[in-house]
């Protein structure tokens, strides 16, 4: 009777059909201007606009917009690193677990097959003249023992380089540095950890904008001013935005809630079934953290095949920040093989003492060049992927919701604001265009 008073009531209003406009509009502005909102935080990678000089607005180089993540991809790594990753384990544990005694013996195959062409481009480079004139049988000698000496000095290098990683390389500031220099990568990360909760922001943000078009439409009826409707599109679109990044990862913690089911869904039609009634609980958690076990295989590969790499771990020990103390602890092991009487003898008397030392410099920019070469083959890192992907995906597991929670939620907290705010504006000028369009030709 009630329900049948209030439709006789909105029937008989003169806007009847504009009202009736309000709830479908609202949601599929709302779907769209939560999917703008979704695209923004991804897109553009690279800054589009004007750029202008200390630009004062959002941190961005002039007029235009570059998409949070990857203007802001060092800063949220950082966070990442901080809050999840370092609660994984060491990097010395990492590095242990990919087996360096293989990776030695990998290295020094590698570096051997090339070995001799290696020696004669070192010392063309410091002197072509000397090496020239050195006699075959002797630079066969030399040959002879760079081959003979090089498995156990790889050997003792890896072991000391394996012992000193934490010394040498900073995680952080390793796995920051590949997230600026290939922005994409801190993107793709995000949407393959994620891709299932923005889908859900996106389409549940269609329903509850046809509540709150619903709403409106009674607000109209109560108050019938047409500068509600502009008014009130900006309030769901600012609420809208705030609800759908909040049911992602809240609750953080589980809550079962008993109900009787008398139901279940098939994959199959028919898609619903009944079925004797039963005690059942439904588990009231954010989405994402229901997702703990997926998103911890999905990431665990990302880290292993992308960020905790054999090779950015040796890239960021030879060329990193703390390149200097790899390149003196590598001298301590290459120079052995100049502690030979033969190669001592030949390169002191041909060189002398000045010319001597600038070949210690050559001999370790040569070896790292070398070094490097086997550490970048494919084989080679996914082999070492494959023997911690284990250890991540089981630890990123074991994480606690509120840890866990930090893989994505960066991406969100980072400019959140300003994500709901630019859900309010939308709103507002979808509801003006509203007005203007379906009410004011209505009243004329």
């Amino acid at each position: 009777m009630v329900a049948t008073s209030i439709w006789q009531t909105i029937a008989e209003h003169p806007e009847f059909f504009a009202m009736l406009t309000i709830p479908p509009v609202t949601a599929l502005v709302t779907w769209l201007h939560v999917w703008m909102a979704l695209k923004m935080l991804f897109y553009p990678i690279k800054f589009w606009g004007i750029r202008i000089p200390k630009f004062p607005f959002f941190g961005l180089p002039g007029i235009g917009w570059q998409g949070i993540v990857p203007r802001k991809a060092g800063k949220i790594s950082g966070v990442i690193v901080d809050q999840t990753l370092s609660k994984l384990g060491s990097l010395d544990e990492f590095f242990q677990a990919m087996e360096p005694e293989q990776m030695a013996t990998f290295i020094t195959e590698t570096v051997d097959s090339n070995l001799e062409m290696l020696i004669d481009e070192i010392m063309l480079e410091r002197s072509e003249a000397l090496w020239g004139n050195v006699p075959y049988a002797v630079k066969r000698r030399i040959y002879a023992q760079a081959h003979q000496a090089l498995p156990d000095i790889m050997q003792s290098l890896v072991t000391d380089l394996t012992y000193h990683v934490e010394d040498l390389v900073d995680m952080r500031q390793m796995i920051v540095n590949k997230m600026e220099s290939d922005r994409r990568l801190m993107v793709n990360m995000f949407l393959r950890v994620g891709q299932k909760e923005i889908n859900f922001i996106w389409h549940i943000s269609a329903l509850i904008g046809l509540v709150f078009g619903i709403i409106q439409m009674f607000i109209f009826l109560v108050v019938p001013q047409h500068w509600t409707v502009p008014f009130f599109a900006a309030i769901w679109g600012f609420l809208t935005n705030w609800i759908a990044i909040w049911m992602v990862f809240n609750p953080v913690e589980p809550h079962f809630i008993s109900y009787i089911k008398f139901f279940e869904r098939r994959k199959n039609f028919p898609f619903i079934a009944l079925q004797v009634p039963h005690k059942a609980q439904f588990r009231l958690q954010g989405g994402f953290m229901k997702r703990q076990d997926e998103v911890s295989e999905v990431f665990a590969q990302i880290v292993v095949k992308d960020l905790v790499t054999l090779e950015n771990i040796m890239n960021e020990m030879m060329y990193g920040d703390r390149a200097a103390q790899t390149r003196e602890l590598m001298k301590s092991h290459l120079y052995q093989l100049l502690d030979s009487p033969v190669v001592s003898t030949t390169l002191r008397m041909g060189l002398g003492r000045r010319e001597f030392g600038h070949l210690k410099n050559t001999i370790i920019d040569k070896s790292i060049m070398a070094t490097m070469v086997p550490l970048r083959d494919p084989k080679l890192n996914e082999s070492r992927a494959s023997k911690i992907f284990g250890l991540f995906r089981d630890r990123i597991r074991a994480l606690s919701p509120h840890e866990f929670q930090n893989l994505l939620r960066p991406a969100f907290r980072e400019d959140e604001m300003t994500l709901i705010i630019l859900g309010g504006l939308t709103g507002f000028l979808a509801g003006w265009l509203h007005l203007v369009l379906v009410f004011f030709p209505a009243v004329h």
